[in-house]
């Protein structure tokens, strides 16, 4: 028989499973979310997409948008625009929003176009760094930003980004926003794309 104090219900849980209104709240969010991320698809076709440095194939790409429960227990919205992914081969603007925790942007390199934008990336040390973070997780399919995945740009020397960028099998560069902003997210995700591009294009 199963353990009763695990199926049985707190009063709070009891309260939210017989009360639908939150769970329609929820996916009323989630789909506004999908609104704010397919709205930026022109400035990113702006912003990414009309640079020469950026790999053709990369601008021959298509969206994708899509939702799901369970990263790190909590759900998300992910647009992944431009995109190219292959075994090896990673290039990603993987716009993010975690309930609970931020809007973000992640530029994320590997194989080939690591390889192809690195030089670009190093000769952008003069361009503000300030609120950029760096990837420093082993796992570069991880998001969140405790200090095991991402450091603040500014954290390190040239030299020592240089570095990082040189030894790791890809890089990823973050900017992320506050919920309490949410009514700017639309602008703060247009300018947090320029700011990256700046550094590759």
């Amino acid at each position: 028989m199963p353990d009763k104090t695990k199926i049985t219900l707190s009063d709070i849980e009891l309260s939210l499973v017989k009360n639908v209104d939150w769970i329609l709240t929820k996916q009323v969010i989630i789909e506004k979310v999908f609104a704010i991320f397919a709205a930026e698809i022109p400035v990113i076709n702006e912003v990414f997409l009309s640079k020469d440095q950026i790999p053709q194939d990369v601008r021959s790409c298509t969206p994708k948008i899509f939702k799901g429960e369970n990263y790190l227990q909590l759900p998300y919205v992910i647009m992944d625009y431009p995109r190219a992914f292959n075994r090896e081969d990673i290039f990603a603007c993987r716009t993010m929003f975690w309930w609970g925790n931020f809007f973000s942007i992640n530029l994320h390199l590997a194989g080939k176009y690591k390889i192809h934008l690195k030089k670009a990336m190093h000769n952008a040390t003069a361009i503000n760094r300030e609120d950029i973070f760096v990837g420093v997780n082993e796992n570069q399919w991880q998001h969140h930003f405790e200090a095991d995945n991402f450091l603040p740009w500014n954290n390190f020397t040239e030299q020592e980004s240089a570095a990082l960028f040189e030894e790791n099998d890809f890089i990823k560069l973050a900017i992320k926003f506050s919920l309490d902003d949410w009514d700017h997210v639309p602008y703060l995700l247009e300018h947090g794309y320029k700011r990256l591009t700046a550094l590759i294009a």
